[in-house]
């Protein structure tokens, strides 16, 4: 097929002129033209561009156009291939920096990447449309990357009005001047009869002191010449003046029109940006704002904040004279929060210059009141800027601990190129209460209103130059006390949220401008012990899961649907457990049944079920003293510190209840085994394994516990249980947990004793499967008995303390009175427990 550029450079009108308008500084029309061959033969979308493991492969295409350029640029000879030669070398230079400093701005290469699919799809879907041609299956970009493309095309509008205005204004200017020396002229002529253009005075001024004889001066002179010449004179004298009023006039309508025209220029370029601001504040920056949010329940990254920098700081100035800075023309989609600031601070800077001519030179009309409403509007596109761009680069910890130490990380997108870190501002971080931060949002008075103290609260803002970057980095912060609001209803400590707020003053281009900004955290809930950690998280997860952009804080849905918390569950799972194996449909169908008391096996039949937060963290599951989330957070636990690798080998089959793991079991060979989560226990995990005897067939085994994978391994622990044999469905136990076993000595070789003691060794046995099926129990001298083998034991082990509780103590000595009540509330629940007597017990001897 013909190449797409060779068409493209056959589209004629609007067509063309679109094409044109893909290009600019972020990727110049020159390497599409000069290497369109090449461009085109590379497999852009293939990369991924929201994995930032893709980065490697984003690199090496780049690399790969460096050096098409700089080879294309070696061949250019003679002296039409000088210029060109230069140019191509140039572009070539400026790739290179965008690598070079790619570990400062990590997505460099991929947004590039994107630039670059965006310029070739939108250039095939012209010459499709040029041809009537159908779209092709599998286009090259999807919705967000023809927004970030339109988002590019209206930047590059934005900078030809702007230096539209900016050459109409350097017009008006060198108009105005000659107006001034033509008046100052007329006035010297008439001896200082004026009055053409309002009080000339103020900015034309007035006759010199060596005028040369006037106009006046000549009409008093008519007297003494004769009738025939005086009238002759006279009439002359008459058309000059009269001449010099009309030009006059003229001239100053003229100059009237110009300003007027440049003001309405303006008008539209500001309707224009806030078009443009909107875009990227309001959609884009939200956008941000909502995936760190879903970062914080295991969502992926929220992406680097560098693309929306470089947007929002072009949008207000280029260089002292407007023009762009040389090392941005092939900077990868320029910050957008940084292209805003210029191009919003350029055109400021042109209305200020406007009003500075119509101060010189007073001219009657309408522009006077124009330039003033543009002024207005502009600020008020600047204060919208900076306070909008003040964000929370990196959250404080959203289950905050008291007297723990904890960090956050503020950032101005638009401080470097507004200047601001000429005068570095302070920023102050307070801990508020929900309603407080309802009452600020509402613009009612706060103020030195806190819920508590945090200690080291004040970071100076520093700026750093070679990333471009204003940003405060609190890092030894700590929560010294809270004030607690008072609970509603069932509302218990751990459902209740703060915010941190961080809140500063800017100066903007020379103090001209004082912003006064504030942003808030997302949601923060205070814990003074960790057994409270578990019920925090899940108003977290919740708040963060279901929270609306735009919302009164921190208002939440009180009921969800059931598919909405299964995304929600999965997503906090793999980051937990920090595993790529999610979820399955048979999980989340486990999950429904046991939250709903259900016993539907159809994920289908749940996905118009709605779940209530109190159904999900407050209610106790039915029959069980624990709620779904505790027990769910349990599991995370346990596979997270102790199983993650046999989650990862699929070796843990996990969500599956008593009655399923017989129903699975029943046509396998005896010592077929699955592993299992306990219904009963949190943080459990049981083992049920077939083996046919006279006593029972399905055998389960009292759950284990991270306490007890502390003391041996679940790998080990199956090694020491020959007779299970087949992890399900088929698989040989040891080809799945071999290489998870903990070495053991040779019986032939035994450890020798070390300073007079004789080591022991651990081993799991089972006594009564033992003694039912006729296995006896591995003993001998070689094992030390660590733990008594209880009889029939009726009750399962439960956990009675947390692990690694925290300390009664505060980490000054200080008897803690909230933390000692939260650990008998602890064991006062264990204590109600139930008891269940299915469990076979296991012990290590």
């Amino acid at each position: 097929t013909m190449a797409v550029w060779i068409q493209a450079q056959q589209l004629q009108g609007e067509a063309l002129r679109q094409m044109q308008a893909l290009y600019g500084q972020h990727f110049p029309i020159e390497v599409r033209h000069y290497l369109s061959q090449w461009i085109e033969s590379q497999a852009w979308d293939s990369i991924d561009l929201d994995n930032p493991q893709e980065n490697v492969k984003a690199t090496q295409l780049l690399e790969g156009l460096i050096q098409e350029l700089q080879k294309k640029a070696d061949h250019q000879v003679g002296e039409d291939g000088f210029l060109l030669k230069i140019k191509l070398g140039h572009y070539a230079t400026q790739l290179q920096a965008v690598l070079s400093v790619q570990n400062t701005y990590d997505r460099c290469p991929m947004e590039l990447v994107r630039c670059i699919r965006h310029i070739l799809y939108h250039e095939q879907r012209l010459v499709r449309e040029a041809n009537n041609s159908p779209s092709p299956a599998g286009s090259l970009v999807d919705a967000m990357s023809q927004k970030h493309l339109q988002i590019n095309q209206t930047f590059e509008e934005l900078r030809h009005i702007t230096q539209d205005s900016e050459n109409e204004l350097k017009k008006l200017q060198q108009t105005q001047e000659y107006f001034i020396i033509q008046y100052q002229e007329n006035l010297r002529l008439q001896g200082g009869w004026g009055g053409l253009v309002g009080d000339g005075s103020r900015g034309a001024g007035g006759a010199g002191p060596n005028a040369v004889p006037c106009l006046s001066a000549q009409f008093s002179q008519l007297s003494q010449l004769g009738p025939q010449e005086r009238l002759s004179r006279e009439t002359t004298l008459q058309q000059k003046k009269a001449s010099l009023e009309a030009w006059l006039h003229r001239e100053a309508q003229t100059l009237q029109q110009y300003r007027v025209d440049l003001a309405e220029k303006h008008q539209k370029t500001l309707q224009l940006l806030r078009k443009q601001q909107t875009t990227i504040l309001d959609d884009e920056l939200i956008q941000w704002k909502r995936r760190q949010q879903l970062a914080g329940n295991g969502g992926p990254p929220e992406g680097t904040l560098d693309v929306l920098q470089t947007w929002c700081v072009t949008v207000g100035l280029a260089g002292q004279d407007g023009v762009p800075s040389p090392g941005a023309a092939l900077s990868p989609a320029p910050s957008r929060c940084e292209k805003l600031a210029e191009i919003i601070w350029q055109n400021r800077q042109q209305i200020r210059r406007a009003e500075h001519l119509c101060q010189q030179l007073p001219i009657p009309g309408p522009v006077e009141e124009m330039l003033s409403e543009l002024n207005g509007t502009i600020t008020d596109i600047i204060s919208a800027l900076v306070t909008s761009t003040f964000i929370i680069e990196k959250q404080p910890p959203q289950v905050l601990k008291t007297q723990t130490k904890f960090a956050a990380t503020v950032r101005l997108l638009v401080g470097g190129k507004l200047n601001v870190h000429m005068n570095p501002p302070q920023v102050k971080a307070t801990i508020i209460s929900e309603q407080q931060a309802k009452a600020l949002l509402k613009n009612e008075s706060t103020r030195n209103e806190s819920s508590g103290e945090i200690l080291n609260n004040c970071c100076v803002m520093e700026y750093h130059q070679a990333t471009g970057t204003l940003s405060a980095h609190f890092r030894n912060m700590s929560l010294k006390r809270i004030k607690r609001s008072d609970r509603r209803g069932a509302e218990s400590v751990t459902e209740e949220k703060f915010t941190i707020l961080f809140e500063s003053q800017f100066s903007v281009g020379g103090n001209e401008l004082v912003f006064q900004v504030k942003t808030l955290s997302l949601p923060v809930v205070v814990i003074v012990h960790g057994s409270q950690d578990n019920n925090a998280t899940a108003t977290v997860l919740w708040d963060n899961a279901f929270a609306e952009p735009g919302r009164v804080p921190f208002a939440v849905p009180d009921k969800v649907q059931w598919p909405q918390l299964c995304e929600a569950l999965n997503m906090k799972f793999k980051a937990e457990v920090q595993s790529s194996r999610g979820l399955t449909k048979e999980n989340l169908v486990f999950l429904a049944q046991k939250l709903f008391n259900s016993t539907s096996s159809h994920l289908e039949d749940y996905s118009s079920t709605t779940v209530s937060w109190s159904q999900f963290n407050r209610e106790n599951l039915p029959g069980r003293n624990y709620t779904f989330w505790q027990w769910f957070d349990g599991v995370m636990e346990v596979l997270k510190k102790h199983l993650k690798p046999h989650w990862n080998d699929g070796a843990i089959l996990g969500f599956v209840n008593k009655q399923q793991a017989h129903d699975l079991l029943i046509n396998k060979p005896d010592g077929t085994f699955l592993l299992r989560f306990s219904d009963s226990e949190i943080g459990g995990i049981t083992i049920a394994w077939k083996f046919d005897s006279s006593e029972r067939m399905f055998w389960n085994l009292m759950p284990f516990t991270t306490r007890d994978f502390s003391i041996r391994s679940l790998a080990d622990r199956l090694g020491d249980l020959s007779y299970l044999i087949y992890v399900f469905p088929d698989r040989p136990k040891d080809e799945v947990f071999s290489k998870y076993y903990t070495p053991v000595l040779c019986e032939s070789t035994p450890a020798k004793a070390v300073d007079g003691y004789v080591k022991p060794q651990i081993k799991q046995v089972v006594p009564e499967f033992a003694n039912a099926s006729g296995d006896s129990a591995p003993g001998g001298p070689t094992y030390m008995d660590q733990a008594p083998s209880p009889a029939v034991c009726s009750q399962p082990h439960y956990n009675m303390y947390t692990q690694n509780a925290d300390a009664v103590l505060d980490p000054e000595g200080d008897f803690d009175l909230d933390d000692t009540i939260d650990v008998a509330r602890h064991v006062e629940e264990l204590l109600r427990r139930p008891m269940d007597s299915q469990w076979i017990p296991h012990a290590q001897s």
